[in-house]
């Protein structure tokens, strides 16, 4: 099983903000969207950073509210690490795993092409332990 079996079953679609505009912007489109993270990007769409949720936090415990008007592109984590379309599910299972990583933008050719979240490695292991499941009982029960 690779990335990109996940992205054609959830859709390649990623929410994209600038390093310019603020946390408190950044804070109202994860909650209106229902996400955890932001993809930054700079004007050619190159990727700059992420912004999760846990950095939010991070920067809210320790600036207080006033961090809101601070820009993004000073709280996000960069570097991104990011995988590939044809990264296997247990490379990045592993990679998320020992990284502490929920989302995991999708590079192909030095593009963004989506993104992963721990939510949808749960989700894709799950239908595919059902499918195999399913397999067996039907070989035991129908032969």
């Amino acid at each position: 099983m690779q990335v990109m079996q996940i992205l054609k079953d959830k859709g390649a679609d990623v929410m994209t903000m600038s390093a310019e505009e603020t946390l408190g912007e950044a804070a109202q489109v994860l909650r209106e969207r229902r996400i955890g993270a932001v993809v930054v990007v700079g004007p050619r769409g190159e990727l700059q950073g992420i912004l999760s949720e846990r950095d939010v936090v991070r920067s809210l415990a320790q600036h207080g509210a006033a961090t809101l008007d601070e820009r993004i592109g000073s709280v996000m984590t960069s570097p991104v690490i990011t995988c590939e379309p044809d990264t296997s599910l247990e490379d990045l299972m592993r990679l998320m795993t020992n990284r502490r990583i929920r989302h995991l933008p999708v590079v192909r050719e030095g593009r963004l092409a989506g993104i992963i979240s721990i939510g949808d490695v749960v989700r894709f292991r799950l239908m595919e332990l059902e499918s195999e499941t399913e397999v067996l009982r039907e070989y035991i029960g129908g032969r």
